[in-house]
């Protein structure tokens, strides 16, 4: 079933012809035309184009090209724009926009020879952490399809996990690669921010965003990272920082590395005890790797939650002024009169959430409440940049949860707004600060629903997390479970 390869093992057997990317691109359309109805992770199925990219890649493999992701069939999160290809962010409001160009990310996909097969389903503009806030459909977790999951980037952990692609790519603004990498067992690298270009990504928060890979394995992740990572002059926010070669990494073990275990994160209100005891005994099986734990502290951990959702809500309620019905998206047809139609576009074309966000945003950046609200937050997001440089003086990473519980069920916690903000808790402080964080699997809740383990390291060490999490997985065998999705 080659659906069910991983990117390393299907490069393999496409350089020893022993199958085509057309037969591999082909294989994962059936698998998606198969599982999909009950997953839900596409919003956009590429089915032509995909089979003439594969077509390409073939004539590409004959000629000798080197490239590790030629003809790999490969998801993309419905926020990077596509050229010729709609872009929804999971809203009404974009619901048939079709942009006329790609994002850097897009581009440097297809340079390497990268299959698009199709653009998967998230929270509305990347907001939420449970991917019920699409405007379009309902994506289920393949472990258990009534439960969520995770968010922002649901649809395309989903399609990781159900083989219906080699590898996808997400954004993660507060956890939205992370979290739901934990929740369907698989791999999500959420990179430094300016590692990896937000050209063309649209926007949510602009000082958090940061576009990232899923895969089944470590090492798929890594190969996806090494082709969209990199410098981009249209991106002002993009590091000039040389990539690179993850691989190279993985062989060198963990002996006399020291990995800090935050003392704040044990005492996490709402943590399950199965996900604690995964998170202990992964912390144990890197000490019999050679690596030597300690406990470091993160001071100004409670205070994270409430200066992310004060910040990002602000930046989106800027970032998304621009959808007003005269430029491009949806507008109300039914308006009377200007004032009208930007209140009927907007009210009718933002869902729920991301209307309590821009209100949010809306009333934290106004006269009278900025030093309050925004400013204070920013104070705060300093002091949390402080913690982590602090600690990373007496560690080189950095271990935790990635969720405080398993993936919950459907509709459990979305008419509760703060319980669904704290499923973040463990991952917006990264965004915060803007050092790269990993989730890998590892360990299973008494219900068979995976549990995802963070690694984080300092600025641009995004090779150290791959080693680490290399290093966890040949010694555990987690990522090598399936769901039970026939």
């Amino acid at each position: 079933m080659p659906h069910r390869l991983t990117i390393h093992q299907a490069r393999r057997l496409l350089l020893e012809k022993k199958i085509s990317a057309v037969e591999l691109t082909q294989a994962v359309l059936d698998r998606i035309r198969d599982v999909d109805e009950r997953v839900g992770a596409y919003i956009t199925l590429c089915e032509a184009s995909a089979l003439e990219q594969a077509r390409k890649a073939d004539r590409r493999i004959a000629s000798g090209d080197p490239s590790p992701l030629t003809g790999i069939p490969v998801a993309v999160k419905d926020i990077l724009c596509t050229r010729g290809i709609r872009t929804t962010c999971g809203s009404r409001i974009l619901e048939n926009f079709i942009p006329p160009y790609d994002a850097t990310v897009i581009q440097r996909l297809e340079a390497a020879g990268v299959v698009i097969v199709g653009k998967t389903n998230m929270d509305e503009f990347a907001m939420g952490s449970s991917n019920e806030y699409s405007a379009f459909k309902l994506t289920r977790n393949p472990w258990d399809l009534s439960r969520i999951p995770g968010g922002s980037s649901g649809g395309s952990a989903a399609a990781v996990a159900a083989d219906m692609c080699l590898g996808a790519i997400g954004s993660d603004t507060g956890g939205s690669v992370r979290q739901p990498a934990s929740h369907c067992g698989v791999v999500g690298m959420k990179p430094t921010y300016g590692r990896v270009s937000r050209f063309g990504l649209v926007a949510f928060a602009s000082s958090l965003d940061q576009v990232g890979p899923l895969a089944k394995c470590v090492h798929d992740n890594a190969l996806l990272m090494k082709v969209i990572a990199g410098h981009d002059p249209k991106d002002s926010t993009s590091a000039p920082e040389p990539v690179p070669d993850y691989i190279q990494a993985f062989g060198k073990g963990l002996d006399g590395v020291t990995i800090g275990v935050p003392a704040e994160y044990r005492s996490m209100e709402g943590m399950d005890p199965e996900v604690s005891d995964a998170v202990s005994t992964a912390v144990e099986t890197m000490e019999r790797m050679g690596a030597r734990c300690v406990e470091v502290s993160l001071p100004h951990t409670p205070y994270a939650v409430a200066a992310y959702y004060v910040i990002a809500p602000s930046e989106a309620s800027s970032n998304l002024a621009r959808y007003d019905g005269v430029k491009y998206g949806f507008r109300d047809p039914e308006a009377a009169d200007l004032a009208g139609m930007y209140r009927q576009t907007r009210s009718k074309g933002f869902g729920p959430e991301v209307q309590r966000r821009i209100i949010i945003g809306t009333y934290c950046l106004s006269a009278g409440y900025y030093d309050a609200y925004y400013r204070k937050a920013s104070q705060v997001r300093s002091l949390i940049i402080r913690d982590f440089k602090n600690a990373f003086e007496s560690c080189r990473l950095l271990l935790s949860p990635v969720a405080p519980t398993p993936a919950f069920p459907i509709g459990e916690k979305v008419e509760d707004p703060l319980t669904m903000y704290l499923s973040d808790v463990f991952t917006l402080s990264a965004n915060l600060a803007g050092i790269p964080g990993i989730s890998v699997p590892c360990g299973f809740s008494g219900q068979g629903l995976p549990i995802g383990l963070q690694i984080m390291g300092n600025h641009f060490d995004e090779a150290m997390l791959y080693r680490a999490a290399h290093q966890f997985e040949q010694a555990t065998d987690y990522h090598l479970k399936k769901p039970p999705l026939q």
